[in-house]
């Protein structure tokens, strides 16, 4: 147990020592997120109040994570692009926009929180009304960041990089890049998340169990840039044929189910079951 405990260690310190040598900025931005999140969550042990029924630092914490998450990602796709244009203009660019966006939203919702106030939504006077759209300026700004890297893993690939995995990667960053725009946007515009019959929420993620939460599509369409490529890393372990061909039907199936849940949400049922 201690030898398979040990080996664990050391795939882990690989893998960070690897995120830390393609992409030091954004592996160093995720990591400081990740811990952020974690001890944001903590004050609400000492912090009772409440917003919407949540615990006013919930909103922080997984968003703190959100953005964590999404910087990784940007710094283990780094490692697929040939090592000399990782620190080109359009990837720099990229890892500009996302720390600027991230830390524009991170910031606004954090203090929002520390006054008990909503961050989304919140548009009931002309500075909420201006910060407000910022936040959705920010949201698409941070999608956006992921183009050019989006690009450069299509066109300027590591030499190796496994084709069903280059695929991946890309069908990944762009369900991601398209689907959590398209379905923030139409968020905004709904002025809300909940569809029907408001109820007890999902732990941590808060989402509603009574009726329709239309946050759910959205989750998924943000998450595809990783689960598309996790997908194909699977297919290629277990030694599969045709994996380009299972990749592209993994990323069909995850947007069928991201239309299904959003339709369901639509029609005021709770996923995933109604």
């Amino acid at each position: 147990m201690n030898a398979l405990a040990l080996a664990g260690q050391d795939r882990r310190r690989t893998a960070l020592a690897r995120l830390r040598a393609d992409d030091p900025v954004l592996t160093a931005c995720g990591l400081a997120c990740l811990l952020t999140g974690a001890v944001t969550l903590a004050l609400s042990l000492v912090d009772g109040r409440l917003i919407d029924a949540a615990f006013v630092w919930t909103k922080p914490a997984k968003f703190f994570v959100s953005v964590g998450l999404y910087a990784l990602t940007f710094a283990w796709f780094a490692g697929y692009v040939r090592p000399d244009h990782r620190r080109s203009r359009s990837l720099r660019t990229g890892r500009f926009l996302l720390v600027a966006a991230g830390g524009f939203e991170l910031g606004y919702i954090t203090l929002q929180a520390a006054q008990a106030r909503t961050s989304h939504f919140n548009d009931g006077d002309s500075l909420h009304a201006v910060l407000y759209a910022l936040m959705g300026v920010m949201a698409l700004t941070l999608l956006a960041a992921k183009i050019p890297l989006a690009i450069a893993v299509a066109v300027r690939p590591r030499f190796g990089l496994e084709p069903s995995l280059r695929l991946a990667v890309v069908l990944g960053l762009a369900m991601t890049v398209v689907l959590g725009a398209a379905t923030g946007i139409a968020l905004s515009a709904n002025r809300g998340h909940a569809v029907g019959p408001i109820g007890a929420a999902w732990p941590l993620l808060g989402w509603n169990r009574a009726g329709g939460d239309l946050r759910i599509a959205h989750f998924l369409g943000m998450h595809g840039e990783q689960v598309v490529p996790l997908a194909a890393a699977a297919f290629i372990a277990l030694g599969l044929s045709r994996r380009r061909v299972l990749v592209t039907l993994a990323a069909c199936l995850l947007c069928s189910v991201i239309a299904g849940a959003w339709i369901q949400a639509g029609r005021g049922l709770a996923f995933p079951f109604g």
